[in-house]
């Protein structure tokens, strides 16, 4: 009978998760899968702990601990297993990114991986993206320069993950490249990588991967986003050498 159950359970866990790869955004269904892969490790830690299989149970307990993010060793004297799977031992709760441009402000949480905006020029100066939908955000490209519009397509790809598929002619769907903006300075840097002034080496490269992690266009993330940070890197490091 347990056997039957968890055949069952198999398959409908399967089911969600194929459901899950052919509407979600790749950023919310990485973590979707993390927090479904630590409850199942977490079930079968218990299940096997019941047996008195400790020798099983208790890795696969740290496991699943790991992937939702808990930290069962945050101790003094003792790793932090959370940094093994993507928690970031050292990474404070609540810190953000922001990326300007002549007519938007956006935020990336590190955190929740999500990204928002507010409009700084222009008519709708002052409105956070979230208040408009999908027609009305396409309708202000006409206005915008085209590091706004970089900024403006990220945030589409991240709020409507179909949109580009969606979009009729190229007026807003196609894949435009930002013009530079100049120099990037050092301030600029540090509140792209989230960082405060005068971090070393190792703040800026942990910033720097973690970020990669949400932002990467192979993971689903937006090529222009993943570029400012690589230069943002860049421009921190020199500082270094």
């Amino acid at each position: 009978m347990p056997t039957l159950i968890a055949g069952a359970v198999a398959v409908i866990v399967l089911y969600f998760l194929l459901q899950m790869f052919r509407a979600a955004n790749p950023a919310v269904l990485a973590r979707a899968l993390k927090i479904v892969g630590g409850v199942v490790a977490l079930a079968v830690a218990a299940f096997t702990g019941v047996k008195g299989e400790l020798a099983v149970a208790i890795p696969l307990g740290i496991f699943g601990a790991g992937l939702l993010g808990w930290s069962p060793f945050g101790m003094p004297g003792f790793p932090n297993i959370g940094g093994m799977f993507g928690g970031g031992a050292r990474r404070s709760p609540g810190q953000a990114s922001r990326v300007r441009s002549q007519f938007l402000d956006m935020t990336l949480d590190h955190d929740s991986g999500e990204l928002d905006g507010q409009i700084v020029a222009g008519p709708y100066a002052g409105h956070p993206l979230s208040e408009f939908d999908l027609s009305q955000l396409t309708a202000m490209v006409a206005g915008f320069d085209a590091e706004s519009v970089a900024l403006l397509e990220s945030y589409l790809d991240r709020r409507f993950p179909a949109w580009r598929q969606d979009a009729q002619g190229n007026t807003a769907g196609g894949q435009r490249r930002a013009a530079p903006s100049g120099k990037m300075t050092d301030e600029e840097a540090y509140q792209i990588l989230g960082l405060q002034p005068g971090a070393g080496r190792d703040e800026i490269g942990r910033a720097h991967r973690a970020l990669m992690k949400k932002l990467h266009p192979d993971q689903g993330g937006s090529t222009y986003l993943a570029a400012r940070v690589n230069e943002a890197k860049e421009v921190l490091l020199r500082r270094h050498r």
